[in-house]
């Protein structure tokens, strides 16, 4: 199977059947991801521990295929994973989109490394990126509440230049 194969398989299946979309109750961090531009808003909720421990992960909202399955994705990766884990794959990810990683690795990735050719789509590249970019905000400001968008997406300027 081709690389453009094997990203619409997963991204439909991520988009179609998504593992974490819902409500969850009692989270430990709810953050708004809001991307102006295009539209795409997703609220993200995690549970994590004594530990920082993510014990559990959920989504909602309206978007793209792109960023639903993208934070769907992320989701999958992240759950099980301390904190420090969860944010050294989401600087995986977006080394990725930037086109500054690749190959094996990008494993660490599992699905997610799918939507490497996003780099080369640069409309795409801020729905892909809105959950890892929201999960980055909550974990590194400790914001529980609010909402999360990143300059680039604001000015109407996403592109992996301004990542």
């Amino acid at each position: 199977m081709d690389l453009k194969s094997l990203y619409t398989e997963i991204l439909n299946e991520h988009n179609i059947n998504p593992n974490h979309k819902g409500v969850m109750e009692n989270p430990t961090i709810t953050l708004q991801g809001v991307n102006p531009s295009c539209g795409d808003n997703i609220y993200l909720q995690l549970k994590l521990d004594q530990n920082n421990i993510i014990t559990e992960g959920s989504f909602n909202g309206s978007g793209c295929a792109v960023s639903q399955a993208s934070v769907d994705m992320m989701l999958d990766n992240i759950i099980g994973k301390s904190k420090d884990e969860a944010l050294s794959q989401a600087e995986l990810f977006m080394r990725m989109i930037k086109g500054e990683a690749s190959g094996d690795e990008l494993e660490p990735l599992d699905e997610a490394a799918a939507l490497s050719n996003i780099s080369h789509m640069p409309a795409r590249v801020k729905c892909a990126v809105l959950g890892w970019h929201t999960m980055q905000n909550m974990l590194n400001t400790g914001n529980n509440t609010g909402s999360a968008s990143c300059e680039h997406c604001k000015q109407g300027t996403c592109s992996t230049e301004d990542m």
